[in-house]
């Protein structure tokens, strides 16, 4: 695996180095990437290029298009054990996860095969004696930063959509989680995928991840991360006006009133900050309880993290490992100081005897009375802990809700129809989920967020518009 997948083809990396690929479950080496620098970037940007300027994906009908993203769904389904076998060992998803994962890929494909064709522009009235038309057009060459907590997934719902609209794509995933994607780059090939029309360059961000958001011939960037490194692409984008799409994570609330069905709301509350190991942009890290169902949700919620078991990703437990050894140090770091300022532990899961020492674990847990201004109540963890706060009222809640610098997704459950939906009007966010939270992933749902959860949307139809252009023509006939 340690080559780039450049026109077609693997290419080996330029200076011939590589990147040890660790398995998150044991923390051993068991692959290799390749090192890709400015100079692999380049040659990426450059057979990209070529393909949208006049070569064969540049020509391609949008009907052709969508034909050829509908045969990778079918193949990517056809490999659905591979991937997710891929995906589990280089991330230490439980198999029921990564198999979630390869599906939702294949979906994604799915869905933008059958939108290729449906990009209409518009008629637009005007003076007499003209007619004015509008098309929308592909930037041409799309440049894709994937990070590694859902390294399929995130390729689906942003290469997906700039394929679906015509833009030929270089991609440059995290180095922890590489492998599933350029099997995919592969099985594109397979299924009639014209030379450039989708180009992989692994490496470090600080490396490769740089060199192409600096690249001359990139005409447009998707970035999901970090906030600190996304306004490091937001600054390369903006010396060249390249227009962006970041997605910067959240802290986001899940909001649970008295009256809320605790029946229906306790499995979403606990799988929402557990899945992934709470690695997770989307995670519900904040549970926000009306002061008088505080204590009863904060034993419910408990009881149930109390049963989880973590362990290595081929053993399917409730939990896996975290990524790496220093994203285990920043989760032991945080509840580390939430035990030096006092804050109640509520409940711990509980991880397998049979987990080998060197894998990196965390177990997840309830951290109950957070300060509104704690690291814990304010900072992503990506880690499976979960900070509870009591509040007064609606007005209260809405306080501590939007009392971040995030604003990706909200969870509020109710069965107040009307404070339902005066919550989600007044919750600053991407996304607000009533009495859901998620909903199974929703492809079709547009997906982004608000102040430091970035901007641009991803996901559903609206993606499209992003990864395109609109081209104004006016003629005047008399």
């Amino acid at each position: 695996m340690s080559t780039h997948f450049i026109g077609n083809r693997r290419v080996a990396g330029s200076s011939g180095e590589t990147i040890p690929v660790l398995d998150p479950s044991d923390g051993q080496v068991f692959a290799h990437i390749a090192r890709g620098n400015s100079e692999d970037i380049r040659r990426a940007v450059a057979a990209a290029r070529a393909a949208a300027d006049g070569g064969t994906w540049g020509r391609l009908a949008p009907v052709e298009r969508g034909r050829l993203l509908r045969k990778l769904s079918d193949a990517l389904l056809a490999h659905h054990d591979e991937l997710a076998h891929l995906e589990m060992r280089d991330c230490g998803k439980p198999v029921k996860q990564a198999i979630a994962d390869a599906t939702a890929v294949a979906r994604y494909f799915e869905f933008y095969a059958g939108a290729c064709d449906k990009l209409h522009g518009e008629t637009i009235p005007y003076t007499p004696g003209y007619a004015v038309m509008s098309f929308y057009e592909p930037h041409g060459v799309t440049g894709h930063i994937i990070p590694w907590n859902y390294p399929m997934q995130i390729f689906g719902r942003s290469v997906g959509g700039a394929l679906a609209a015509g833009n030929a794509c270089v991609v440059k995933p995290a180095e922890d989680a590489c492998l599933s994607l350029l099997r995919i780059a592969e099985l594109a090939v397979e299924c009639g995928f014209p030379d450039g029309a989708l180009n992989i360059v692994t490496g470090y961000g600080h490396e490769a991840g740089q060199a192409l958001a600096d690249a001359a011939g990139i005409d447009h960037i998707s970035f999901t991360g970090s906030a600190r490194v996304g306004t490091l692409i937001a600054q390369s984008a903006a010396r060249r006006h390249v227009p962006v799409t970041l997605e910067l994570g959240g802290k986001s609330p899940q909001i649970v009133f008295a009256d809320a069905n605790l029946d229906d709301a306790l499995p979403v509350i606990v799988n929402a900050i557990v899945q992934n190991a709470g690695q997770t942009c989307s995670a519900g890290s904040r549970l926000l309880v009306e002061a008088s169902a505080y204590e009863r949700v904060l034993e419910a919620v408990g009881a149930r993290i109390a049963t989880l078991k973590v362990g290595p990703a081929v053993l399917d437990f409730d939990v896996g490992p975290l990524i790496r050894a220093s994203q285990l140090q920043r989760v032991e770091g945080f509840l580390a100081d939430a035990k030096a300022s006092a804050m109640r532990s509520i409940a711990q899961g509980s991880i397998a005897p049979e987990s080998p020492a060197t894998g990196f674990y965390a177990r997840p847990t309830l951290i109950a009375d957070v300060p509104m201004e704690a690291p814990l109540a304010c900072d992503e963890v990506f880690g499976p802990v979960l900070a509870a706060m009591p509040f007064r009222d609606e007005a209260d809640a809405i306080r501590l809700a939007n009392g971040t610098e995030y604003g990706l997704v909200a969870g509020v459950w109710t069965e107040n129809g009307g404070r339902g939906l005066r919550m989600a009007r007044a919750i600053r966010s991407g996304q607000v989920f009533i009495n859901n939270y998620g909903a199974g992933g929703g492809v079709e749902l547009p997906f982004g967020g608000v102040k430091s959860s970035g901007y641009g949307r991803e996901k559903g139809f609206e993606a499209l518009y992003g990864f395109s252009v609109m081209k104004t023509v006016v003629i005047r006939h008399g």
